[in-house]
Order: structure tokens, then C-alpha cells, then sequence
């Protein structure tokens, strides 16, 4: 690529983010937690299947968070939000290592 098409490819990438307001980091899970007294579902062992936030933190730390049945497919955009934004982020950064690299000289 040239690199006076470098600016007008990052733009067009810059221009199809999703709002940044709507991304969530983090992995959707399915569990089955079980109640510890109380509950009859839980007695029999079946318990309840439920889903999950997951995000990891440095350190090795985690933290869940359990999802209402009506938050999954809003959690599940923001997700894809994420990973779109990421991925758009990547190819601004090798856009910009292009310009950075240094040019051939012409004979």
C-alpha cells in the first residue's frame, strides 16, 4: 500500500467502530449452579442453568457476574462490539507501523 492511502484506509476503519459506550470485555458462560438449602430443583441435583460474565484481571483474578435472561443478547453485542473494536484497532496499528517503516529509495 501506498503510503499516501494510509490515511484515508485508517479513516475508513475508524468510521465503522462501534459506539464506544457499548463494548464489554469478557467471556459469556453457561453454568449450573445449585442452591444450597431451600430450593427442590436443587435438591433432586438438577440445579439451574444460568448464564455468565466472566472478565479476567492481571493477576490471575476473575470476576463473574451472573446475567439476567433477558441481558444475554444485549451482553452478547457488546461482546462483538469488542472484539470488533479490537480488531479495528489492530489494523489501524499495521497501518500505522506502514508509514513507520522506512521507504525505498527510488533509482
Amino acid at each position: 500500500m501506498k503510503e499516501s492511502a494510509v490515511p484515508a484506509a485508517r479513516d475508513k476503519i475508524a468510521a465503522s467502530f462501534p459506539s464506544s459506550s457499548l463494548i464489554l470485555r469478557g467471556s459469556l458462560l453457561r453454568r449450573r449452579i445449585r442452591h444450597r438449602s431451600g430450593c427442590s430443583t436443587c435438591a433432586t441435583g438438577k440445579g439451574h442453568l444460568v448464564w455468565v460474565l466472566t472478565v479476567s484481571y492481571p493477576g490471575g483474578r476473575t470476576k463473574q457476574s451472573s446475567l439476567r435472561p433477558e441481558q444475554k443478547p444485549m451482553v452478547q453485542q457488546w461482546l462483538r462490539n469488542y472484539r470488533k473494536l479490537k480488531a479495528a484497532l489492530e489494523r489501524i496499528c499495521e497501518l500505522n507501523h506502514h508509514i513507520l517503516r522506512p521507504q525505498k529509495k527510488k533509482s
